[in-house]
């Protein structure tokens, strides 16, 4: 999945919602306050329910310019990156990709049939994180 989109609000804005996001992720997962600059190849485990965790890794960290991270599992890879392009001191371009590797023959059916049915949600529901956001400025 590919997303780009022009927000009205500066690349740093955008960057620190997004870095916030990921330290309060990995506070509420790990019980570890880090910072911005800690944060480069940091890996957590993260549990979604009793029986469902992932590692987390963060593969690229570009101050107000890039943020990449993999959350791997038994079943899948996801790679997930945010570019920030600046456009002027007001608004900025974000660039958004993300890619699945599924493991396993069934498993790929599986995630491709559902995929397709589930692509149109997700990029709407980040389209709308996207608002939002840009409705915080």
């Amino acid at each position: 999945m590919e997303i780009t989109k022009k927000l009205n609000i500066p690349a740093p804005y955008f960057y620190d919602k997004v870095i916030d996001s990921v330290l309060f992720d990995i506070r509420k997962h790990t019980g570890k306050s880090l910072t911005k600059k800690q944060l480069n190849n940091f890996e957590y485990v993260k549990s979604f329910s009793k029986n469902s965790r992932a590692k987390i890794k963060v593969e690229k960290i570009v101050d107000n310019s890039s943020y990449h991270f993999r959350t791997s599992t038994t079943k899948n890879n996801f790679s997930v990156g945010y570019e920030i392009i600046p456009i002027n001191d007001h608004s900025c371009e974000i660039h958004y990709t993300e890619k699945m590797e599924s493991f396993g023959f069934l498993q790929k059916i599986n995630d491709a049939a559902l995929g397709t049915i589930l692509m149109y949600f997700k990029k709407r529901q980040f389209n709308k994180m996207l608002q939002m956001i840009e409705e915080s400025y």
